[in-house]
């Protein structure tokens, strides 16, 4: 019995002692609990946050981008993602994988027979690719029409560019989830156009059901900064259309064309070619944009620049004659662009309207001298980069240490600079010697507050010349266009005063020394602007290596970018000329009397005893308008518009009418005629005998009809090219390959 109550006193010792132990262990685990707060290293206080607390991220929207009128050229918009459920518990899902896929493949670009495999996998929910993301509102609308069970839509933002192509080398792009901007102004400018998440938290049970009576707090979300541009829709759109057109045409390897105010340095369009839709990034195959980032030798354009600096320096006499040709420059024979033949002792002047080399490097080495000149190239900022506010820009390459680079910098060989270099320093010339510092960005806007964040302003980086200077080369650059000799005959536009110079550039062979010889195998450029008055538009086109024929010439493709974007931006800002500017009227020739009034059987009747030619417009019996005017003289042969007492009027066949009779039409009937090209119509979207009524609108497109003088230029080149000289033997003398074709009589500049 003794024993007996022994072990059991043990026993109930030992529980005891057990008891006390895990009650002292228990007690100094809620201790430890107590003073440190924590479990498993891991903090109370985030336990309980983590099982009651909820949070949902609130996203701040990337900023948009606007060109200057507030349209929209990138933008943040909701875009929708399919999704299927597969899994046979929930209320609806997926019960026929083939019909499904059978029904839904077509709308999100998926194999039928792949997307039947993808929706009969054993999974709660499956997406269903590249194809069922970034969707807009419409295209998810139409998948919903199906009705088909178990398929489902989220939102989710992408960028969106609603205008394609446009600009796309400034603008640039994001990811679609925008997660990356990759290049153009959306990369440059991410920081800005980043917008910053905010949150909100509140607590919620174990099915994240909000509690009841409990703080929410928020951090609120902030958009990122809109961005203005300077970029015109209305011109920007017109240079893309027919740069698209230029380029399905003669297929060139790339293309290059700015628009600037030159009295305020804005850019007004930008395009390049091969282009790409930002939309579509994955094909892009061209990523540099060429009118910032890219330089090369500029030719022809920048004797602008040396005859300016002569001008300023009193080293250029417009009168003074010279013998053109040829002339030795050290070791190497300098020529004027026609194989050196030059057109014998002429002044100076003409040596600029012909685009002569001789002339050039006679001005810069006899007249200017070296630093002379290279102070001056340092002056028109074709030394450094403009600073213009796009990235990537690249700075010139200028050629220096010899007499020979001294010529060739001259007219635009052996130096390196780029197109917006170009742009800059023309603006000094346009701008009454005012060089201005060109730009893009106009102002960035804080879209929460409305406040405008940044603000460009236009900004005077320099005055190479006087204003004397550039008002007299202005007058040269008049006589590039509009005298006989000057090399850019094909750039006038009847009723506009444009001026100008054109440039043939020559392209380094890149499997060798020398450069790329053959017809149409370098870049043809044109540097315009107008009216000559008061320049309101300046125009950088440059096309390089374009398919053309035999008889056709490199300054075609060209000429056909700059006219119609000139012609049609001029017109656009309400430059235009009047009827009675286009009329030019003639002290010769029958003096037009007033038909109003009169039949249209006996006004007929008098203008064709006049020798010229009635057009009745309308199936009226009584004239009511008439074009030209009375009093107005007209050689023989010339129309004469007569609208009559009518609803409506057909359109008569205007193939080979001149631009100046188009405009006459559309004056009388008060409609409104968009000319593409210059010259004589081709073509018209109202077929004749349509109908028209007072403010329609009507298509011509026209194209210069002969070209007699420069297809004798063409045949005497393609004469010349069979024969091969000793200095082409021993290496192709200086100056001689600038091919400027119909423009510069197919010979280079």
């Amino acid at each position: 019995m003794e024993i007996k109550r022994a072990v059991t006193n043990v026993r109930a010792v030992t529980l005891m002692i057990i008891f006390f132990v895990i009650f002292f262990v228990f007690i100094g685990r809620v201790a430890f609990i107590q003073v440190t707060k924590e479990v498993n290293g891991q903090e109370l206080e985030e336990l309980a946050e983590e099982r009651w607390s909820r949070s949902i991220e609130l996203l701040g929207k990337r900023g948009t981008i606007f060109d200057r009128g507030g349209g929209i050229l990138a933008e943040e918009v909701t875009s929708y993602k399919v999704y299927a459920i597969l899994n046979q518990n929930q209320s609806e899902f997926v019960q026929d994988p083939s019909e499904t896929a059978d029904a839904l493949a077509p709308y999100i670009n998926q194999d039928v027979q792949n997307l039947t495999r993808i929706l009969s996998q054993d999974k709660f929910q499956v997406e269903l690719g590249a194809g069922a993301r970034n969707l807009t509102y419409e295209e998810m609308l139409e998948i919903r029409e199906l009705e088909l069970e178990g398929i489902y839509f989220t939102r989710e933002p992408r960028r969106y560019y609603p205008k394609q192509t446009y600009a796309s080398h400034i603008i640039g792009y994001t990811e679609r989830n925008m997660e990356a901007a990759r290049m153009g102004l959306e990369r440059s400018l991410d920081d800005y156009l980043s917008g910053q998440d905010g949150q909100l938290n509140y607590q919620a049970d174990r099915n994240r059901v909000p509690l009841l009576n409990q703080p929410e707090t928020i951090t609120p979300a902030e958009d990122g900064l809109d961005v203005y541009l300077t970029l015109d829709s209305n011109i920007q759109t017109s240079l893309e259309q027919v740069m698209t057109e230029v380029d399905e045409q003669y297929k060139p390897e790339r293309m290059i064309a700015i628009v600037a105010d030159p009295k305020t340095g804005q850019i007004l369009a930008m395009s390049n070619r091969p282009s790409f839709n930002p939309n579509r990034y994955e094909s892009i195959t061209n990523y540099m944009n060429y009118a910032v980032s890219d330089h090369f030798e500029p030719g022809s354009t920048v004797k602008m620049f040396t005859v300016a600096a002569a001008i300023e320096e009193g080293k250029f006499n417009q009168d003074q004659l010279y013998q053109s040709g040829t002339i030795q420059v050290g070791p190497d024979p300098v020529r004027d662009h026609n194989y050196g033949r030059g057109w014998g002792e002429i002044t100076f002047e003409e040596g600029f309207y012909r685009s002569s080399n001789v002339a050039m490097a006679k001005l810069a080495l006899e007249g200017l001298g070296a630093d002379k000149l290279y102070e001056y190239w340092e002056r028109f900022g074709l030394t450094e980069p403009t600073g213009i506010d796009l990235p990537n820009e690249a700075s010139s390459l200028i050629a220096k240490g010899s007499q020979t680079d001294v010529a060739t910098t001259a007219f635009g060989q052996g130096t390196a600079i780029t197109p917006i270099q170009q742009i800059q320093a023309a603006t000094a010339i346009a701008n009454g010697g005012k060089m201005m510092k060109p730009y893009v960005i106009d102002r960035m806007v804080d879209p929460n507050t409305d406040d405008v964040v940044m603000k460009n302003e236009p900004e005077v980086t320099g005055e190479p010349i006087s204003e004397e200077t550039a008002s007299q080369m202005l007058d040269l650059l008049e006589g590039a266009v509009i005298d006989p000799a000057g090399t850019g005959k094909p750039y006038y536009i009847e009723g506009f005063d444009v001026v100008g110079k054109t440039g043939t550039a020559q392209i380094p062979n890149p499997n060798g020394p020398g450069y790329i010889q053959g017809h149409g195998e370098n870049i043809f450029s044109f540097l315009g602007m107008a009216p000559k008055k008061d320049p309101s538009l300046l125009v950088y086109v440059a096309v390089e290596r374009p398919t053309i024929s035999a008889m056709e010439t490199g300054a075609q493709p060209a000429q056909k970018i700059f006219t119609t974007v000139m012609k049609q931006g001029l017109e656009y800002l309400n430059v235009v000329p009047t009827v009675e500017e286009i009329n030019q009227e003639t002290k010769k020739g029958y003096q037009l009397e007033d038909f109003t009034g009169m039949t249209t059987k006996d006004a007929a009747k008098v203008i064709e005893e006049q020798g010229l030619t009635p057009v009745i417009l309308g199936d009226g019996k009584q004239v009511i308008s008439q074009e030209p005017a009375i009093e107005k003289g007209l050689l023989k042969g010339e129309r004469v518009f007569l609208r009559t007492d009518d609803d409506s009027y057909e359109i008569p066949n205007m193939v080979d009418w001149s631009s100046r009779d188009v405009l006459r039409l559309a004056d009388v009937l008060d409609i409104t005629a968009n000319l593409f090209g210059q010259g004589y119509v081709t073509g018209q979207d109202v077929s004749e005998g349509d109908r028209v009524v007072p403010g329609d609108y009507i298509t011509i497109e026209l194209a210069l009809k002969s070209y007699e003088q420069e297809e004798n230029l063409v045949e005497e080149e393609m004469n010349e090219a069979d024969t091969e000289t000793e200095d082409e033997e021993n290496g192709e003398a200086i100056g001689e390959s600038e091919s400027e074709d119909l423009s510069d009589g197919v010979d280079t500049e």
